[in-house]
């Protein structure tokens, strides 16, 4: 009985390292199908100081949507630099996320316990309590602000320092 079970949950991880694969390969289709080249990206021959406040705001409005997706990952790599130097706000996500992954897969029915029968929806509401406490000692507003601010002044500073391509003024023009 006991190979099986395991036969079984290797099974089980098989099919999702599979379906993991999968949603990895439609997210870098889809998503990340915008993300322009970092050449492009980082081409300091294109940094120029706006003339006037018309032309920072038209340049951030072009980059904005040109570089979306270099920016999304921007916006990603600062999340996982934020959440990986606080390690009180990293063991807190841990633990509500390998809690809730381990009441899912190891007490789907109630088990008796001594005296007590401990259901998920006990069990669930412990792993909130818990969450609760740690959350709170982490701050995770501190990181969402940090995040917000960091990821606005990079994102904006260089939209409005990098110059559109020539081709882009002319993009609404249509030949004859």
């Amino acid at each position: 009985m006991r190979p099986r079970s395991l036969e079984n949950m290797a099974n089980q991880a098989k099919e999702y390292a599979m379906q993991l694969v999968e949603r990895l390969k439609d997210f870098r289709e889809t998503r990340l199908s915008n993300v322009r080249p970092f050449g492009e990206f980082f081409d300091y021959h294109r940094i120029s100081v706006p003339r006037d406040t018309n032309e920072a705001i038209q340049r951030i409005t072009y980059n904005t949507r040109h570089f979306s997706g270099n920016y999304a990952v921007v916006i990603a790599l600062l999340s996982v630099y934020g959440l990986f130097t606080d390690l009180l706000l990293l063991v807190a996500v841990v633990v509500l996320v390998g809690g809730f992954a381990a009441i899912n897969r190891f007490a789907p029915e109630p088990m008796q316990v001594g005296n007590h029968v401990v259901t998920q929806k006990s069990l669930y509401a412990i792993l909130l309590a818990v969450g609760l406490v740690l959350l709170w000692f982490a701050e995770p507003f501190a990181l969402i602000f940090w995040l917000v601010g960091s990821s606005a002044l990079i994102i904006l500073g260089h939209a409005a320092f990098i110059e559109p391509p020539v081709s882009s003024e002319y993009a609404g023009v249509e030949s004859v």
